[in-house]
Parts: C-alpha cells; sequence; structure tokens
C-alpha cells in the first residue's frame, strides 16, 4: 500500500462570529425521540451526544431523574426497552463495525463492577437483522456471511433457530399475544423486493405466506397491539408507491388503504388498535395524519410547522413527535389529545443556531424531473461557488431538515444544492428503482441536468463547482470524479464504494445481498455491469483534486478497497494539484479515523466537515 498524503484538520475556518456559529451546532446537546416500556411507560430511552458522543440513556418520567448508560470509546446507536422496562438492551459491537450481539444491564444502572450481560445468551454474533422483545417470547436476527439466521427465544429455555437462509432476511413483527411472527425475506433473491412470510411461535409452523411478485416488495411494519389479534400492517407498492395494506394472517383477508395524499406513506396502530398514525412524504417534507379504520376518516394532526421525523402515540393517545426544518434546530414535542402542542423535553445547554431554509428545485432530466433543495447563503450573488452534496442510501433522500454540516458549507459561502436523484424514496417506486442494472451512472445524470439547470440560471459558477457526499453519496462523488471530471473543482468522498469488485468481497453479506438486487447479480454473474459501475474503472480520467474521508473498521465500504483506490490515484498524472497545502501541491488527500461507516464522536464528526470545507476552500480559491 502506498503511502498516501493526509488531509490537515484547520484550527479554525472562520476569522469572525461564523466560527463559533458552526461549531455550537455540532456541540449543542441532541437527543433523539424517547422510546418507552410497552408495559411502563414512565420508563424511557433515548441516545444523545451530551458526552461528546452519541451514547444510551434513560429517562426515569416518574421521577425526572436521567442516566447515561453507554460510555464507549466509538459511542452507541441502538438501544430498546423490554415491555416491562425493568432492563435496557443495546447492541454491542466493536469501534463501530456493527457485528455483535445484544446486552442487557438494570433500568436503575449496574452494581459496583458488574458488567452489561449478553441479553440472549446463546446467540451467535453478527450483524443485526431484527429484534422483538415480548414479555415471554424475544426474536433476535442475525447476519453473517453465512446468510441470516433468526433465534426464538422462549420463557426461560435456550435459544432456538427457527429460520436461516442465505438470502438476506430479519425479524418483522411480533403479535400482541406473542403467537405469530412475521418475518421479511428475500428467498427469491431480490433484497429489495422482500416477501412475508407469519409463523406460529409454538412450532414455527408456517401460517400464511405472501409475494406480490417481481419488483413489488412488502414490508411488515406491526401487528394489530390487541391480543389474538392477526391484523399486520404491511407497506405494498402495487400500485408504483408505497402504500398501507392491512392482512389478517389469521383470515387470510387483507385490505387495501388508499389515502388521498401525493407522495409515499409509513405507519404504525394506535394502542386502541382502531386507528393509524401516518406519516406522510412529499416533495422533501414529512407530515403527520391519524386514519380511522372504521370511518375511513383521514386528518392532519396540528403538530408544529416543520418536517416530521419519528413520531409515536403514548398509552393515554398523546403523540410525541421530533420536527425540525433546514432553518430551525430539531425539537422534541408533545401533542395531546386535547390539541394542545409543547416541547416535551429540552436537551440541557443553548440551542444549536439556526441556519437558512432550503427553496425546491425541479428540474427535467433524462428520465423525469429531479427534485432538488438549494440552501443560498445570506448575501451572496450568483454566480456563486457550490457544493453539490449527494446524500446516501441509495435509498434515502434529502429534506427539508436542520443539518448542522449544510449549515457550515452555507456559513463558508457555498450554495448547498441536494439532489433527490433516481434510486431516491419518497418518489415513488419506479423513481426508486430505476438504477437497478445501471447503478451509479444512472444518478449521475440526474446530478447533471441540476449542475447544467443551476449554471445557466446564474446560481452558481460551473468553475467552482465541488461534489460532496457520504457512503452512497461519496461513492457518486468519486464515481462523478472519472466520469464528469469537466464539472467538478474538487471531489470529496465520504466512506465511499471506490473499488466495486473489492467491496463486494469484503463487505457485510447484508450490502452482497443488495448489491445482487440492484446490479441483477453477482459480479461474477454481471462482471461487466460491475466494472463500469466502479470508480476505479475512471481513475485514469480524475482531473479535479480529490479528498477520501474512511474509517478503518467500515463493514459497509471497506478500508481494503478504498486503498486500492487510493493507490491508483497516488499513480495519475494531470490531475489539478490542491495549492496552499503544507505538503506542496499534491493532487489528493486522505482522512483515516478509527470507526466505521461515520462516527458518532462530536470532535470527529466536526474534524471531518472542517477538512472537507478546508479542502473545497483551497480548491475554489
Amino acid at each position: 500500500m502506498t503511502e498516501h498524503p493526509a488531509a490537515p484538520v484547520p484550527d479554525r475556518l472562520f476569522d469572525d462570529e461564523r466560527e463559533q456559529r458552526w461549531r455550537a451546532r455540532f456541540t449543542a446537546t441532541r437527543m433523539s425521540r424517547p422510546g418507552w416500556a410497552r408495559d411502563a411507560p414512565d420508563r424511557s430511552v433515548y441516545t444523545s451526544n451530551s458526552s461528546g458522543t452519541t451514547e444510551v440513556y434513560v429517562w426515569d418520567r416518574a421521577t425526572g431523574t436521567h442516566r447515561q448508560v453507554t460510555d464507549r470509546r466509538s459511542g452507541t446507536l441502538t438501544a430498546t426497552l423490554p415491555p416491562d422496562g425493568a432492563t435496557v438492551w443495546w447492541f454491542a459491537d466493536t469501534d463501530g463495525d456493527e457485528f455483535g450481539h445484544w446486552v442487557t444491564e438494570p433500568f436503575a444502572g449496574l452494581t459496583d463492577e458488574a458488567t452489561a450481560a449478553a441479553a440472549v445468551a446463546g446467540v451467535e454474533d453478527g450483524y443485526p437483522a431484527g429484534l422483538e422483545i415480548g414479555r415471554r417470547v424475544v426474536a433476535v436476527g442475525t447476519s453473517t456471511d453465512d446468510g441470516t439466521k433468526i433465534w426464538l427465544h422462549r420463557g426461560d429455555g435456550p435459544p432456538e433457530v427457527v429460520y436461516t437462509h442465505a438470502e438476506d432476511a430479519g425479524v418483522g413483527a411480533l403479535s400482541e399475544d406473542e403467537t405469530l411472527l412475521a418475518i421479511s425475506h428475500s428467498e427469491h433473491g431480490d433484497s429489495r423486493h422482500p416477501s412475508v412470510r407469519v409463523v406460529r411461535v409454538s412450532d414455527v409452523g408456517t401460517v400464511a405466506e405472501k409475494s406480490d411478485g417481481e419488483g413489488k416488495g412488502l414490508t411488515p411494519l406491526a401487528f394489530a397491539p390487541i391480543a389474538g389479534d392477526g391484523r399486520l400492517l404491511m407497506l405494498h407498492e402495487r400500485h408504483g408507491r408505497e402504500e398501507l395494506l392491512i392482512w389478517d394472517v389469521l383470515a387470510d383477508a387483507e385490505r387495501e388503504l388508499s389515502l388521498d395524499l401525493p407522495g409515499e406513506i409509513v405507519a404504525d396502530f394506535y394502542p386502541d388498535g382502531r386507528s393509524l398514525l401516518v406519516w406522510h412524504t412529499h416533495a422533501a417534507r414529512t407530515r403527520v395524519h391519524r386514519y380511522d379504520l372504521d370511518t375511513g376518516v383521514l386528518k392532519e394532526l396540528p403538530v408544529a410547522p416543520g418536517c416530521i421525523g419519528s413520531a409515536e402515540v403514548r398509552p393515554d393517545g398523546t403523540v410525541e413527535y421530533t420536527c425540525s426544518s433546514a432553518a430551525e434546530p430539531p425539537a422534541v414535542r408533545a401533542l395531546r389529545p386535547d390539541g394542545t402542542d409543547h416541547v416535551l423535553i429540552a436537551p440541557p445547554g443553548e440551542r444549536a443556531p439556526g441556519s437558512v431554509p432550503v427553496e425546491d428545485l425541479w428540474v427535467d432530466g433524462p428520465g423525469g424531473r429531479v427534485h432538488a433543495l438549494v440552501a443560498r447563503p445570506s448575501g451572496v450573488e450568483g454566480p456563486a461557488p457550490a457544493v453539490f452534496s449527494l446524500h446516501g442510501g441509495p435509498h434515502a433522500a434529502d429534506e427539508d431538515r436542520f443539518s448542522a454540516a449544510r449549515a457550515a458549507w452555507v456559513d463558508a459561502g457555498f450554495v448547498v444544492v441536494e439532489v433527490n436523484y433516481r434510486g431516491s424514496t419518497g418518489y415513488g417506486s419506479a423513481w426508486r428503482d430505476a438504477i437497478e442494472g445501471r447503478p451509479g451512472l444512472t444518478e449521475l445524470e440526474d446530478v447533471a441536468a441540476v449542475f447544467d439547470h443551476c449554471v445557466e440560471s446564474g446560481l452558481v459558477d460551473p468553475k467552482r463547482c465541488v461534489v460532496e457526499g457520504w457512503s452512497w453519496g461519496g461513492y457518486l462523488a468519486l464515481l462523478a470524479a472519472g466520469t464528469q471530471p469537466d464539472r467538478w473543482a474538487a471531489v470529496l468522498a465520504g466512506v465511499p464504494v471506490a473499488d466495486y469488485l473489492t467491496a463486494y468481497a469484503d463487505e457485510m453479506e447484508q450490502l452482497r445481498a443488495f448489491d445482487r438486487a440492484l446490479f441483477g447479480g453477482s459480479p461474477q454473474e454481471r462482471p461487466e455491469a460491475y466494472r463500469v459501475a466502479s470508480p476505479l474503472t475512471y481513475v485514469a480520467e480524475v482531473r479535479a483534486p480529490v479528498l477520501v474521508l474512511a474509517g478503518e473498521n467500515d463493514p459497509r465500504c471497506p478500508i481494503r478497497q478504498v486503498d486500492n483506490y487510493l493507490d491508483a490515484l497516488a499513480e495519475r498524472s494531470g490531475i489539478e494539484p490542491l495549492v496552499g497545502t503544507s505538503q506542496g501541491d499534491v493532487h489528493y488527500q486522505v482522512s483515516r479515523f478509527d470507526a466505521g461507516h461515520g462516527s458518532l464522536v462530536v470532535d470527529e464528526t466536526m474534524r471531518h466537515i472542517a477538512t472537507e470545507i478546508a479542502f473545497a476552500l483551497r480548491a475554489v480559491a
């Protein structure tokens, strides 16, 4: 492996009030929406960065006390409570590698020198593939290179493997009386469009199967929260977008819920099982509704302005939710049944400074109209420098939510353009699936269409545009470096796919299954499709300076394939040098960090942002 030039981390980005402002957005304490124990709703769990690293916390609402549960070098992201709230469960991996097992400790805390114990002793380590905790039954999914296993732990007995398959699968939902288990699976070989099997917990016999056929997935969401009720709420895409379906698995009867809303839908049951809490996403904004299953009446809830994040209904009917916008940082709020709405809980310390709003941009692209969000710095007239920030996923989307990273780019004087390219969710099944068979190049056609529109309208300076992204967005940025070399003044790629063949060999099996579904087969079956989608293929065409940020323990975009790309880049000539560096006029730099697919440590995240923006500023100077 070649020794690669390390990207410097600037001590400061700005020499005025912007320095304090951008840092305050990252260091301000933030928290997730607290979840609660089903039978003990005063006991809640959430994650927060208040220690400087994202960790797990519990909140006893009855006493008002909070306790930090985890304290690990690379942080902890995933936690839940069993129905009785007596313990807290969290997923223990190693330094962000996502491979590990569930552990548990008392809600009130461990005694001196005690440590968290395996939540279900005997379950193998693996990547998580779903978890359902009942009162007497626990279903745990694990994924390894051998495929997926689902384990059932009944009562005090040892866990039993009740499902195993080489293809991707996962725990879907457990019925309220814990007699039925829904499994999401891709035994047909297409993990992007799964099928559903419901089995009896007692003997794992199949109760019902449902598949909508090629290219149409089914996703189990939740069983009705009533003992003996066999209604399973699911997502289907029979009509070109994700919509709601209630399947009574005991009666083998189904009911499609046709809601008169554009965009896409997801939902959960109200505690009485007679209504649904519905998230409606359209044009990068999400709002919530209540749908009465008896009357068919749909009513938007009077929640606070902004884009709604997570939401859940308390036993008394209160809807607790998070909301934010590009201009306003997130808040955790509660909408009571009487219609009053208030802040549920505010993290300690100063609230993060706000930023500028985003504007909608619709551009005609080769596959249809492309939706983008644009954030403009105050007082900056075009044509301005710009960063085309490409989201990860690819099955995700940029939305009108608060982003400390977007705000930092705006503070640095960049117009921020976020493109919901083909492959993004929220715009229908055809848009999401349009990249199948030809990923990477398809998305970049949409990015190019938005780029050209922004140039023609005088919004951005074509000589001072950089492309940036993390994960799938980082992959697209590297691919753009070689396939669109004349468009970009710099390329910034965080935790990217860089060498697709090596990435496939080294990545977690769940992503190999995803890639097979995306490409239509493995690299052995579709070698040309993988070759044309790999940034490594086009390294000889790279012209702009490149910054790569990579995690040493990343299971999704592993480090070996990043090193392969950097080694090839090191041999290149003809790349525009990045001026003003302590290493001379280098044409690429790398920032390696000791974590996985990104970092949960606030200081590390700020180093990443500072490194990216400083690199871009040098490139467009």
